[in-house]
């Protein structure tokens, strides 16, 4: 497996991408991986690794500038770095659509075979980028935010895979049902899979607060990466 960091632009800000893939005599299907609050840290950049075991090439973005980070129990600081893209779609479709165009760009990739997931904040940004009208196979979001924000949605032509912890607080279950209303009314291919007895993170090694809701759970992680893999040979 070949690993390479890589910079692109959004305006005047440098972002830092981690790029997996493994030699292929043909560009390959390309999957983005938008990280969670803290940053495109080891569990984005092992995202992408697993998306290269897949025969894809794994390109995960950055969301907040190159060497931009925060850290595991900083709920306050990741807030901060989340914050004003969450509360500004506009500029949060702006900073992952250029990571799609870079991610198009690079010789390893079949530019007509692209997808998206995202984790947590990073499900937020990969369902802005479906709600943006992109031009992608598709849009996996794993324990991510489904409410939208205030700017106009574009067609919805990405097929939508979310994977959810029925018992996240994150996510009640009221905002599931207008997530799936809002796909409905928008003619998407959209997919819940719910978890029961599951809460926000949940693919998470590393995620053990249940006073603030975010628990990992093997049993859910092994069913969603399962429902991955399927969603992405369907799509490709």
């Amino acid at each position: 497996m070949n690993i390479e960091k890589v910079d692109y632009n959004d305006g005047d800000t440098v972002l830092e991408a981690y790029l997996a893939y493994n030699e292929s005599a043909e560009p390959c299907p390309v999957v983005l991986v938008a990280h969670d609050w803290s940053g495109r840290r080891q569990l984005a950049c092992d995202a992408a690794e697993r998306i290269a075991e897949l025969g894809y090439v794994g390109f995960a973005l950055d969301m907040y500038g190159k060497g931009v980070f925060g850290s595991d129990n900083d709920t306050d600081g990741n807030a901060a770095l989340m914050n004003p893209l969450a509360s500004d779609r506009a500029v949060l479709r702006q900073r992952i659509t250029a990571a799609l165009v870079a991610a198009r760009a690079l010789p390893q990739v079949d530019s007509s075979r692209v997808a998206a997931m995202g984790y947590c904040f990073g499900g937020m940004c990969v369902l802005e980028l479906a709600r943006s009208g992109a031009d992608i196979s598709g849009v996996i979001s794993i324990h991510g935010i489904f409410a939208p924000g205030d700017v106009a949605n574009e067609a919805i032509t990405a097929r939508v895979l979310c994977l959810h912890g029925h018992d996240d607080p994150m996510v009640p279950p009221e905002q599931v049902l207008d997530f799936e209303k809002e796909m409905t009314a928008a003619g998407a291919d959209w997919q819940v899979h719910a978890y029961g007895g599951t809460l926000h993170a949940f693919t998470n090694p590393k995620a053990n607060n249940p006073d603030f809701g975010i628990v990992y759970n093997p049993v859910a992680e092994k069913r969603a990466y399962q429902s991955v893999s399927n969603f992405l040979a369907e799509i490709f």
